[in-house]
């Protein structure tokens, strides 16, 4: 019994740790582009020493990508893939033994969309973030943009 109740202890109290822990906060805006067009734009400011994943990792075994899902909008039409730019590093990970693609600094993810008429778009974004020793748990980030 003893050991059960130091074990939830342990547990309860790391999960306050990471629970405090935020190394990556997120801004988004919306850049006119013309013509009906916007460029939706988030961008992770991420602590020194921590990193985000791609979108485009070649596998799903190992950190979660990065992903934006947007809610149904029959005024919106996604344009393209949403791009990435930024300090990004790829090659072999040694933490999850896989090639993969993290980016650290500021990067930024733009999604452009077309609107047939002024709406309001929401969605959220998944992302998880690791430094050279742990990750932490994948996080949501809801977001809303006012496009006219």
């Amino acid at each position: 019994m003893k050991k059960i109740s130091l074990f939830t202890l342990a547990l309860l109290l790391s999960g306050a740790v990471f629970g405090q822990l935020n190394p990556v906060k997120w801004t988004y805006e919306s850049r006119k582009a013309g013509d009906g067009e916007y460029d939706l734009v988030f961008t992770a400011h991420i602590q020194e020493g921590w990193y985000v994943y791609s979108q485009f990792l070649e596998s799903d075994e190992g950190p979660v990508r990065t992903t934006f899902t947007f809610d149904e909008n029959s005024q919106v039409e996604l344009v393209g893939n949403c791009k990435e730019d930024g300090h990004k590093y790829e090659g072999f990970d040694e933490l999850f033994y896989m090639n993969i693609i993290k980016f650290s600094g500021e990067p930024m993810f733009t999604q452009r969309v077309k609107i047939k008429a002024p709406t309001t778009l929401t969605g959220h974004l998944e992302f998880m973030t690791c430094d050279n020793e742990k990750c932490l748990p994948p996080k949501e980030v809801e977001f809303r943009f006012g496009l006219e």
